[in-house]
C-alpha cells in the first residue's frame, strides 16, 4: 500500500504550479502554548467517571439516604474500525463523532494523530466515539462496546429527583482517583460552565485580527465530549458544561465541508491539539509567529472559508469546488497542485485503476484534491493567495469536468518528465488545457488580492499564457461570473477562450479580441 501512496504522492507534486522563485529560507517559528504534533503517545488507562457503576457509588456517596441508585446507560462508549472510504462514511452520515485515539487514557504526549500499534500503518485506525444508549449499530461494521457510561445533563430533567448531578459528578471524579482534574473553584459548589471564548488569526497586512472561520471546537473530559464551530468572528461556546480542566482541539474540518488533512495519510481532516485549560474557554490569537502548522491551517481555512462564500455571492457567482475537498499541506514544499483525486481526476483512468486494484477507493478516501506548497508562503497574505489560486483550479474542474483535467495534469506531468518546468513553454501536447487553467487561476489569485488588501498583485504576468488579459477584461466590466462561464469543457486553449467569451458577451466581442489580440503578439 505504501508504494501506491508514495506514487501517486509524486503525481500529486508533480502535477503542481510554479510559485516562482523565491529564497529558500527555512523560517524558525516559535511554539504556541500547548500545541504539538507527531504521534500522540498514551500512558495509564484511566478510572471513567462516567461509567453507569462509578456514577451509582457517587450517587450512594453523597445520598446515602436515598437507597441504591438505579441508573441507567446515557451513552455508550465504542470504537469502530471502517474497513474502507463508504464504512466511514456511513458512519459519519449517521452523526458519529469520531477521533482516532482513546478517550480514557492519560496522554504523555499529544499529537495531531494516534495510530494503535496493533494495526498494520496501511490500514484505518480504529475510531473512539461515544453514542447514544440506542445507537442502532449499522450492520457489516466491526465496532466494540468499551463501557456503558451515564453523563448527566444540566437541565430540569436531571433535578427533580432532588440530586445535584454536578455534585455526583465530581465526587465519581474524587472517588475515580481524577480529583487533580477538577477546577479549584469546582472543588467545592461552584456550578460547571459553558466553555466559550474567540480564535482570531492576525492578517498582517491587513493590520487586523480575522476571526478563524467555521473550525470545529473539541473538547472532553473523558467520555463527556462536545463540539461546536466558530463563527464567521471566531466565537464559540460549547453546548455541554463542564467542571473540570478539558482537553481543547480546534479540528481543520470546515463547517462549508472542506477539510485540511496534511500530513497523516489516515486521518480524514487534522487538528491542532492546545491541550488541558480550564472549562471556562480559551481565547487564542494565532499569528505567523506562532506553531507554524496551526498558522497555516487557520489562514488555509480562512481562505477556503471565504473563497466558498464569494462562490455563493448573489451578484458574481462561481461554480464552488467540492463541498468535501480536502488540502494537504507541505511546509518544505514550493509548488502547489490540484489533482482533485478525491474526486476521480486522474484515479479514474484505466490505467492508473488497474494498478491500485482495490486499493483505489482507500486511495480516494487518503489523498487530497489539493496541495499546497508553504515553502515561500511567511505571511498571511501569501498562503492566502496560494490557497485561492488552487481553489480556483478545483472550480475550473468541477466545471470542466474529470476528462478536461486528465488533459490538463497530463501535459504538466510531460513538462516534468521534458525537463521543463510546471508550466512548460506551450509547445507540448495539450498545453492549452494548462494556458486556460493558469489564466483563469491566477486571474482569481489576483483578483482576490486586489479585492482584499487594495491593491495590484500580477502574479503570473511573466509566464507565457498572460493572464493579466483577464484582469484587463475584468477591469472593462466582464467580471469573475461572467468570464468563468466560459471555462466549459470544450475550452481548451486561449484562442477558443477568446471565441467563447465573445460569443457570450456580443456586446464586447471588439474588445475582447483588441484585448487577447494585444497578448498574442507578445
Amino acid at each position: 500500500m505504501k508504494r501506491y501512496l508514495y506514487c501517486l504522492a509524486l503525481l500529486c507534486l508533480f502535477a503542481s504550479c510554479d510559485r516562482g522563485a523565491d529564497p529558500e529560507t527555512e523560517y524558525g517559528l516559535q511554539s504556541l502554548g500547548e500545541v504539538s504534533h507527531g504521534m500522540i503517545v498514551l500512558g495509564d488507562r484511566l478510572r471513567d467517571p462516567y461509567t453507569v457503576e462509578n456514577m451509582q457509588d457517587a450517587v450512594a456517596a453523597l445520598y446515602p439516604t436515598k437507597g441504591r441508585a438505579v441508573l441507567h446507560a446515557t451513552d455508550l462508549y465504542v470504537r469502530f474500525l471502517p474497513r474502507n472510504n463508504d464504512e466511514y462514511d456511513r458512519l459519519a452520515g449517521l452523526g458519529v463523532e469520531m477521533v482516532d485515539h482513546p478517550l480514557d487514557f492519560q496522554i504523555v504526549q499529544e499529537g495531531d494523530y494516534y495510530h494503535d500499534p496493533e494495526l498494520a500503518e496501511d490500514t484505518i485506525t480504529w475510531q473512539y466515539a461515544v453514542v447514544d444508549a440506542k445507537f442502532q449499530f449499522p450492520y457489516g461494521i466491526r465496532y466494540e462496546v468499551i463501557d456503558h457510561c451515564y453523563i448527566p445533563e444540566k437541565d430540569a430533567s436531571t433535578r427533580a429527583d432532588g440530586i445535584d448531578w454536578e455534585a455526583v459528578e465530581r465526587e465519581s471524579f474524587r472517588r475515580t482517583g481524577n480529583a487533580q482534574m477538577l477546577e479549584p473553584a469546582t472543588r467545592g459548589s461552584a456550578e460547571a460552565v459553558q466553555p466559550s471564548g474567540r480564535i482570531t488569526v492576525m492578517d498582517d497586512r491587513l493590520g487586523e485580527e480575522v476571526g478563524l472561520k467555521g473550525v470545529k471546537i473539541a473538547v472532553n473530559t473523558f467520555v463527556k465530549y462536545a463540539y461546536t464551530y466558530t463563527d464567521a468572528e471566531g466565537n464559540y461556546t460549547i453546548p455541554r458544561s463542564y467542571a473540570s480542566n478539558i482537553r481543547y482541539r480546534i479540528v481543520f474540518k470546515n463547517v462549508r465541508g472542506f477539510g485540511i488533512g496534511v500530513d497523516y495519510l489516515l486521518a480524514p481532516a487534522s487538528a491542532s491539539t492546545l491541550g488541558r485549560n480550564p472549562a471556562e474557554g480559551v481565547t487564542l490569537l494565532i499569528d505567523s509567529d506562532s506553531d507554524r502548522k496551526l498558522f497555516t491551517r487557520s489562514v488555509v481555512n480562512n481562505a477556503a472559508y471565504d473563497y466558498f462564500a464569494m462562490c455563493d455571492s448573489q451578484t458574481q457567482p462561481l461554480t464552488a469546488p467540492p463541498l468535501n475537498v480536502r488540502f494537504w499541506l507541505f511546509q518544505k514544499l514550493g509548488s502547489s497542485s490540484t489533482p482533485m483525486l478525491q474526486h476521480g481526476a486522474l484515479l479514474d483512468e484505466d490505467a492508473v485503476a488497474q494498478f491500485l486494484g482495490t486499493y483505489r477507493d482507500l486511495v480516494k478516501l487518503l489523498l487530497p484534491d489539493i496541495t499546497l506548497g508553504l515553502k515561500n508562503c511567511h505571511d498571511y497574505a501569501s498562503v492566502y493567495a496560494t490557497a485561492c489560486h488552487e481553489l480556483a483550479h478545483a472550480s475550473h474542474f468541477r466545471q470542466a469536468g474529470t476528462g478536461y483535467w486528465n488533459k490538463y495534469i497530463g501535459y504538466v506531468l510531460r513538462c516534468f518528465l521534458a525537463g521543463q518546468d510546471a508550466y512548460g513553454d506551450g509547445s507540448l501536447e495539450d498545453a492549452g488545457y494548462c494556458e486556460v487553467g493558469e489564466m483563469w487561476a491566477y486571474y482569481l489569485e489576483n483578483l482576490v488580492w486586489r479585492d482584499r488588501y487594495g491593491e495590484e498583485y500580477n502574479a503570473g504576468s511573466w509566464w507565457w499564457f498572460k493572464p493579466q488579459v483577464l484582469m484587463r477584461l475584468d477591469d472593462r466590466g466582464l467580471n469573475r461570473s461572467m468570464i468563468f462561464r466560459a471555462l466549459t469543457p470544450e475550452v481548451c486553449s486561449r484562442a477558443l477562450l477568446a471565441e467563447k467569451l465573445a460569443a457570450l458577451y456580443p456586446d464586447s466581442k471588439n474588445l475582447i479580441e483588441q484585448l487577447f489580440s494585444e497578448y498574442n503578439d507578445e
